[in-house]
């Protein structure tokens, strides 16, 4: 077990807090609460350190707002004080945590993502399928209601077993307790990292409880390789009981299965077959949806590059014919 050896002067510090500054700044210099926050930055920074100093920092409220891409989503937005604090304890625990993490563990981590997680796809599939001249059968699940069902609780036993520092603890606490009434936000920087601590647990019970050699896992989304069925079929039980028992979390009945990957695997908005993916269509609908909704470049080079990933000729000549008719 590795412990965190950093402590909590190191993550309140005047220095790690303007350095989170920077960061947080970062496409967000015309928002009018961080131009505010802006106007007094070293007053601001200098009293969030006296209440982190002197233990009197309360963590805010959230501001709650739907957010459609076109998928429905409730987004919790905390002020820029708190916001600013997340970055700071982010900057330290994440090259931390992430340490302890599996190699194919894809999620909000730095040269990961989603394009990666695809060719562990690619890769694993090939290796099973003795390069396709056996069946691939991949079993995929994920979990339902994922953030809002992440036990508070929970998560704060596993930051324990890392981090000896009780006044880290404590802070830690004020940011994850300050969400009602459970789960965590989709919104803060901080769930990006919990929500990984929160599955790594998973994921060694996985590589070293289940032996499971061929693994990957994208957020909720989990991927397990075999050419045999019979072989994944015998630990989904052990899968949803150790889910249940040890995070208080489920599968979603509607979003478990196993198939051949010649019949096509829906990961991450492709199907994915053998030699080629193509685009899910509600992938197609969203980029669309997006482009009407926010045409510009930005945008179009964003969905582009998405595109160069698979098979995709004739969206590629849609979406640009599509962006060339607005203008």
């Amino acid at each position: 077990m590795k412990i965190l050896t950093h402590k909590y002067e190191d993550i309140i510090s005047v220095e790690n807090i303007l350095e989170a500054w920077q960061e947080f700044l970062l496409g967000k210099r015309n928002k009018p609460d961080v131009q505010e926050f802006y106007l007094r930055l070293m007053d601001n920074v200098f009293d969030l350190h006296k209440d982190l100093t002197h233990h009197t920092y309360k963590h805010g409220g959230y501001q709650q707002f739907k957010i459609n891409d076109p998928k429905s989503r409730t987004i919790h937005k905390a002020s820029v004080r708190d916001r600013l604090l997340h970055h700071a304890v982010y900057r330290i625990l994440y090259p931390f945590f992430d340490r302890t993490f599996i190699y194919d563990s894809f999620s909000c981590r730095n040269n990961k993502g989603t394009h990666k997680a695809l060719s562990g796809l690619r890769e694993f599939s090939n290796i099973v399928s003795k390069n396709n001249t056996r069946t691939c059968w991949i079993l995929k699940c994920d979990i339902r209601k994922f953030f809002s069902s992440i036990d508070q609780n929970v998560l704060i036993n596993i930051l324990q077993q890392y981090i000896p520092d009780r006044d880290v603890i404590d802070l830690l606490e004020e940011i994850i307790f300050s969400f009602k009434p459970n789960g965590l936000p989709l919104g803060n920087l901080t769930s990006q990292l919990f929500s990984n601590v929160y599955m790594n647990e998973f994921d060694h019970f996985v590589k070293h409880k289940l032996k499971v050699k061929y693994y990957i896992r994208y957020a909720d989304d989990s991927l397990f390789f075999s050419e045999n069925k019979r072989d994944l079929e015998k630990i989904i039980p052990e899968i949803k009981c150790f889910l249940q028992d040890r995070l208080k979390l489920q599968i979603h009945p509607n979003k478990i299965y196993i198939k051949a990957l010649h019949s096509g695997m829906d990961f991450l908005g492709w199907v994915n077959f053998k030699k080629h993916r193509v685009l899910r269509g509600t992938t197609k609908r969203r980029i669309f949806w997006k482009l009407k909704h926010n045409p510009n470049m930005e945008t179009l080079n964003s969905y582009l590059g998405l595109l160069s990933h698979g098979k995709t000729k004739k969206i590629k000549d849609k979406v640009l014919k599509y962006y060339l008719e607005d203008y």
